[in-house]
């Protein structure tokens, strides 16, 4: 399935899911782009079918809950790519253009 394929069908599944519950069609789509991603929106859709939130207000604070999710983990990931160059600089020191080896 193409990454395309794969989004497409998960924003359906969600916007199948939020008509199930009674809300717009509209709403799960606005959501579904939101998320951005698959992976996401399928975790979205597993809230509604789980949950069976009553009110739009609890589908957007679990979208936003989600959202803040993701954020963290993409910052956590970004810290540890840094920590992971800053250790390497500490144990390997800065080469020189002329000095390819490190070797003086």
């Amino acid at each position: 399935m193409t990454e395309q394929n794969e989004w497409t069908w998960a924003r359906d599944e969600l916007v199948k899911e939020m008509r199930s519950l009674g809300f717009a069609d509209e709403l799960g789509e606005a959501i579904a782009k939101q998320l951005g991603s698959p992976k996401a929106i399928r975790r979205m859709s597993a809230y509604l079918y789980n949950v069976k939130p009553q009110s739009e207000e609890l589908v957007v604070d679990e979208m936003i809950a989600i959202c803040s999710e993701i954020s963290a983990w993409k910052d956590k990931k970004m810290s540890e790519a840094a920590n992971a160059g800053y250790t390497e600089m500490l144990n390997y020191g800065l080469l020189d253009e002329d000095d390819e080896d490190g070797f003086d």
